[in-house]
């Protein structure tokens, strides 16, 4: 059976869609989805918390990939994790989920409207909120206090989740054979991560071995 997707349109009569973009695998469902409603948009890959930088590169080069395939364009901003990393101080011990992630999140935001701001994008939006893993809700609260200071800007709050979205984007990582990263991606989410693997007497993460098989 062919799968119909619904017909999507962008909030606020707007012609075009800055995508903050964290990985391939959570926006290869995504970047689908707005291609088959001929949705004009672009994906602004801005994210300074995964680490080492060789699991940051292995995540950008797989999203570059994906995105060239579709002919999408693509702004590859700042790795700045001085930055990140001062912001996270007396957070370190903060679970997934936690104060350390909504700081995070607003970080990576805020970047993303201020680019939307100064290079004619009204709306933006995100794949981070695809993953069952991160809490829509504190997604959500970040991307609308993210384009508070701008008052013709708008954060999309789409449900990339519902009609089968997750299951699809576990479908597109498989067929594209993307990089299947282990943890959330900052230092800390690699220790927390790592710290249950050895409870549990399984091997801990090796950056850049695995990947999804077809």
């Amino acid at each position: 059976m062919t799968f119909i997707r619904e017909k999507l349109t962008l909030p606020a009569n707007a012609n075009k869609l800055l995508l903050h973009s964290c990985c391939a695998p959570c926006s290869g469902e995504v970047m689908e989805a707005l291609h088959a409603s001929g949705i004009d948009y672009t994906i602004f890959f801005y994210n300074p918390n995964i680490h080492p930088q060789k699991e940051y590169l292995i995540r950008k080069e797989e999203n570059i990939r994906f995105a060239k395939k579709h002919n999408i364009p693509f702004v590859d901003a700042d790795y700045d994790t001085d930055n990140w990393f001062e912001k996270a101080k007396g957070m370190e011990k903060e679970p997934e989920r936690g104060i350390r992630c909504t700081m995070c999140f607003d970080m990576r935001f805020e970047r993303t409207a201020l680019y939307a701001a100064e290079n004619g994008f009204s709306v933006i939006s995100s794949s981070l909120g695809i993953s069952r893993w991160k809490d829509m809700n504190q997604i959500n609260g970040c991307g609308q206090r993210a384009v508070a200071p701008y008052p013709d800007m708008v954060y999309w709050e789409y449900n990339w989740r519902k009609k089968g979205g997750s299951a699809r984007m576990i479908e597109i990582s498989k067929r594209e054979q993307f990089y299947q990263q282990e943890y959330c991606g900052c230092i800390y989410s690699l220790r927390d991560t790592n710290k249950y693997r050895k409870s549990q007497g399984r091997e801990l993460i090796k950056i850049g071995v695995q990947y999804y098989s077809p």
